[in-house]
């Protein structure tokens, strides 16, 4: 007995001409995904993804790593990206490859007995392809997250133009090395975006102050400096207050203010500014 070759007998399972394998893995994969996919888009991306399995088994793939593989694999990472970016869940992403398989379960019963060796080592590809995805998946919801970190950091560091020559930076929240980065790194470019001399760090918002939090606010302040602006410090509340002098923390040759409002008035009056004026003119 001749034995056919193994190419053959995988490519031979997806080439069944008494059943559309395509559109019936199509209408496995709508019905697990609550229509929160269109037809029409699931469609193009299973039957893409089914005749570049089928045309890379057709060349002799034999694992999810095969070169003959490559157009799968990308088709996949496409679909995986979307998915998580669609808000479906790492499950409701690999069932789009697992269901393949059950779909393929009716063939066997068409087909002669030399189609289920043929069909385990198919299920095995697809168990490997199914893992890819949930692979793919995962790191573009991290991604995803680290992007939203991101954003929310930025959101929740403004840089704010209290009067001509004067900014401040509202901190609220945990302050720690990635955030303090991002301080640093917005105070500098609204210093020279602005032309303020004067930049006031306000941490009426920071529930705590730990050393590492103090020598965060220490660089920013000596860098502010190098840019030519004088810093001060506000809001510190008494409990940071005795926290700082309970750990030894050196503010030396920092001025700090008890608010915002007193922080103000010291910029305005380093900036030149008679608020007496300017409050006659109010009135």
């Amino acid at each position: 007995m001749v034995k056919r070759d193994n190419a053959v007998d995988l490519a031979g399972l997806l080439a069944n001409d008494d059943r559309d394998l395509a559109s019936a893995w199509v209408a496995e994969v709508a019905g697990t995904l609550g229509g929160r996919v269109s037809t029409a888009e699931l469609d193009r991306e299973l039957r893409e993804l089914y005749e570049a399995l089928a045309a890379a088994l057709r060349q002799g793939a034999i694992d999810v790593h095969s070169e003959q593989m490559s157009e799968v694999r990308a088709l996949l990472t496409e679909l995986s990206r979307n998915r998580a970016r669609q808000g479906f869940s790492p499950s409701e992403t690999a069932i789009s490859v697992f269901a393949l398989k059950r779909v393929l379960e009716p063939v066997l019963e068409s087909g002669t007995a030399a189609d289920v060796p043929a069909y385990l080592r198919l299920a095995g590809i697809l168990d490997g392809l199914g893992l890819f995805t949930i692979e793919t998946y995962t790191q573009t919801r991290d991604e995803l997250i680290t992007a939203q970190a991101e954003q929310l950091l930025e959101l929740s560091t403004p840089v704010v133009r209290l009067w001509d020559g004067v900014i401040a930076v509202p901190l609220v929240g945990t302050l720690d090395s990635a955030r303090t980065q991002v301080v640093m790194e917005k105070l500098l470019q609204a210093l020279v975006d602005t032309g303020s001399e004067q930049a006031i760090i306000d941490i009426t918002g920071v529930p705590a102050v730990d050393t590492q939090v103090a020598q965060h606010l220490l660089k920013t302040i000596v860098a502010a400096r190098l840019m030519g602006a004088e810093c001060t410090v506000s809001g510190i509340s008494p409990q940071i207050a005795q926290t700082i002098v309970a750990l030894g923390i050196e503010f030396e040759g920092i001025v700090t203010k008890a608010s915002l409002a007193d922080a103000l008035k010291l910029a305005l009056r380093r900036s030149g500014v008679d608020m007496i004026a300017h409050q006659g003119v109010q009135r």
